[in-house]
């Protein structure tokens, strides 16, 4: 099925079929406070707009249902990783159809890969998207995978659920699923993509 097909698709059925992205802002951004003088990544401006205001652009028109996990629903925690952001947005939708696990610093990541991911969930327990043979994000999880996913800690996010399950490696055609931008040298790399994106469009 084409990405122009599941969007239609998605827009006639209810949402609750589909899976939610967990778009994950709950990071520390260590790295690129490091190397930037302090400077929050996702707050960094890219073409005019917050770094994570690209990446929840995509997750809007993908027209898939979503939830963001924030820094301060975490913050109870002594040192709260990935996994944790992952079990605080996966205990918020636990109704769900199943997840797709969305880092907020993908700023190039393109909605259809969402909705190609969503669609793989149908027949795959997990699924990860590769772009010219390395993985990358939106992660996703069918609903089966709720205990596993609710008992995750730490910085290895879900990794140790993929592994248990075994992942789905979908190849697709976005760059921007393994784009982040944790330091500022790959935040001016993302600067020159989309440069170079909106040249080829004019």
């Amino acid at each position: 099925m084409t990405p122009t097909a599941l969007s239609s698709t998605l827009h006639t059925a209810p949402l609750t079929a589909y899976p939610t992205v967990l778009l994950l802002a709950a990071g520390r951004s260590e790295r690129f406070r490091a190397a930037s003088g302090g400077q929050d990544k996702l707050e960094a401006l890219l073409h005019g707009r917050r770094v994570r205001d690209w990446t929840r652009a995509a997750v809007l028109a993908s027209g898939l249902p979503w939830h963001v996990v924030e820094r301060g629903d975490t913050a109870h925690l002594e040192l709260p990783g990935m996994g944790d952001s992952i079990a605080n947005g996966v205990a918020a939708t636990r109704d769900a159809a199943g997840w797709l696990v969305l880092p907020a610093d993908l700023p190039l990541i393109h909605p259809n890969t969402l909705l190609q991911v969503a669609q793989a969930l149908k027949t795959h327990t997990a699924v990860v998207p590769t772009w010219q043979g390395e993985r990358g994000h939106p992660v996703g999880f069918a609903a089966s995978c709720l205990e596993a996913l609710l008992a995750l800690g730490g910085d290895l996010g879900a990794r140790a659920v993929v592994q248990r399950y075994g992942a789905h490696l979908l190849a697709v055609e976005d760059a921007g699923c393994v784009h982040d931008v944790d330091t500022p040298q790959a935040l001016e790399e993302a600067r020159q993509a989309l440069h170079q994106a909106r040249r080829g469009s004019d």
